[in-house]
């Protein structure tokens, strides 16, 4: 169903009922399920959470709690979504058609022959004008869905959308403002939605930050030790530096780390003069953030952003949000989903139940649990160090392979850290800093306009890898995947053993032996 008015025909619809809360693994469903828990809590409606990682899980979810799902689809001016009319014909109108072209022949035997002619003449040729009304209905409803569906990309993050909903609800909290942010800022950091779609949204979530900061000034807990301070940032574009050293964070950040080709020894050689430029001491940028000289830190920023645009990094700073949980616990909004999505997708011993993982990266985003927020801190700079040295090695032994219509890379069995990306996000995160950073070190023109499909082994027993295909890198870009369609007209032309399970239709799973037949069509089909 097509839904208008979230609270009527959603919210006020399950209210009275236990609901099935079915949550994707991704960094914005878990901020959406946060918020829906703590509505749920507030007017004590019961439900169940299912986390889902696929569409077989949602299949088996739906039949264990079928009696309880209600279905939500948002109608969202921003995804393209066609209109009901375009694609439905109600069965009334078929009905009425059918009954005026055969209504005529049960007064046969009552008219004149002559009239009777004249009147079936009328007849047929209103009938052929709506068969050819219907046949154009019919072609402009297939162009529609082919148009629709060919592509692949998100609209407005559902955390922000749950949060509108809170706030017509006026029950909308900080917390419930912060995972918004959250969820806003995992669509930026995973590179899933246009650089103004980003801004239009943060301005959007600002004006709410605005209003809740104005609303408690004068709360006696605002300078408590349990008070939580939510602030606009206009930050570096470097990964955890925070609660890192400010050259392992330029090190392992994509942005940094592609500008100066940290990969060879003149971007090694480039990035000590950039650190020679701004006057920062070795022995400070590689201790801690938080011990650094606090005379350093104080103007650090403006300081980097003037060396970074002599160096050619004119985007360095980006539009945030920062949290303070009493006098000494902050993050930014990039942290926490950093966080949050290498606990989704540990790979660490005895941490390897999907379930478990949801639940530790769900207890992650409350502020009563910093301590698995830190350890989540701590397994993404492991995360980010593996996927910088990866694409190092990748870009180094010129592994990224020319084929025709795209990119393509295959990470063989026995990389280090290809455990790791055996995880969609993981994996997806790698392709997108892999097909960056292959961009600043080729010199072929025709290449930098590609798209990358990238592969690594999923299952060694089962004998399967997953494979994702990502959209052409630009500034310009609307992030519109083509390759879900791609994958799926390649496989059923060569019957390549193929699971399409992933909700992000451009990921896959494919058996081994099938890989080269399953390239070969896709260079067949995007030539």
């Amino acid at each position: 169903m097509f839904i208008a008015d979230i609270k009527k025909d959603f919210y006020d619809v399950v209210a009275n009922q236990r609901v099935a809360l079915l949550v994707a693994a991704d960094i914005d469903g878990l901020c959406a399920c946060k918020i829906l828990q703590a509505l749920f809590h507030c007017d004590q409606i019961q439900y169940t959470l299912v986390p889902v990682t696929g569409w077989q899980d949602l299949s088996t979810a739906f039949l264990e709690h079928k009696e309880q799902i209600k279905l939500l689809i948002k109608e969202d001016d921003d995804l393209g979504v066609p209109t009901y009319d375009d694609i439905f014909r109600d069965e009334d109108e078929e009905g009425e058609e059918e009954g005026e072209g055969s209504g005529n022949e049960s007064d046969e035997g009552s008219e004149p022959s002559g009239k009777r002619r004249r009147f079936d003449e009328g007849a047929i040729e209103r009938r052929i004008e709506r068969q050819r009304t219907k046949r154009q209905w019919e072609a402009r409803r297939r162009e529609i869905l082919f148009d629709y569906e060919q592509y692949e990309y998100h609209g407005t993050s559902a955390a922000m959308m749950f949060f509108e909903l809170a706030w017509v609800l006026t029950k909308d909290t900080k917390d419930m403002l912060w995972w918004s942010i959250i969820g806003l800022t995992d669509q930026w950091v995973h590179d899933k939605i246009p650089h103004m779609k980003y801004v239009s949204d943060i301005a959007t979530v600002q004006r709410h930050v605005s209003r809740h900061n104005h609303r408690n000034e004068d709360e006696e807990n605002s300078l408590s030790i349990d008070c939580m301070r939510i602030s606009f940032e206009y930050d570096l574009r470097l990964a955890l530096y925070h609660h890192w050293s400010l050259y392992e964070s330029i090190c392992n950040s994509y942005y940094t780390a592609c500008s100066f080709k940290l990969w060879t020894l003149k971007g090694q050689k480039k990035l000590q003069e950039f650190l020679a430029d701004m006057g920062l001491p070795l022995r400070q940028v590689k201790q801690k953030f938080k011990s650094m000289d606090i005379t350093i830190k104080e103007n650090l920023r403006d300081v980097i952003e003037e060396s970074s645009n002599k160096y050619g990094m004119k985007d360095i700073r980006i539009q945030t949000f920062g949290v303070h949980f009493g006098f000494k616990n902050s993050f930014l909004a990039s942290d926490m989903v950093h966080a949050a999505a290498a606990l989704l997708e540990s790979t660490e011993r005895d941490e390897n139940d999907p379930t478990d993982n949801f639940i530790k990266a769900l207890d992650s985003l409350s502020r009563s649990n910093l301590d698995r927020l830190l350890s989540g801190i701590d397994l993404a700079k492991k995360k980010l160090i593996a996927i910088q040295q990866t694409v190092a090695s990748c870009i180094c032994t010129n592994i990224i392979l020319s084929q025709g219509p795209f990119l393509y890379c295959y990470l063989m069995e026995g990389t280090p850290d290809v455990k790791l990306f055996s995880k969609p996000l993981a994996l997806t995160m790698l392709c997108k800093y892999l097909l960056k950073a292959f961009i600043h070190s080729t010199r072929n023109k025709r290449c930098k306009l590609l798209p990358l499909i990238m592969a690594a082994p999923k299952d060694v027993e089962k004998g399967t890898v997953i494979v994702v295909g990502i959209p052409p890198d630009s500034e310009t870009s609307d992030k519109k995947n083509f390759f879900g369609r791609a994958f799926e007209k390649a496989a059923e032309s060569t019957s390549s053993r193929t699971l399409h399970d992933h909700f992000d239709t451009s990921i896959i799973e494919l058996k081994s032996e099938d890989r080269s037949k399953f390239l070969d069509a896709l260079i067949t089909l995007l030539s």
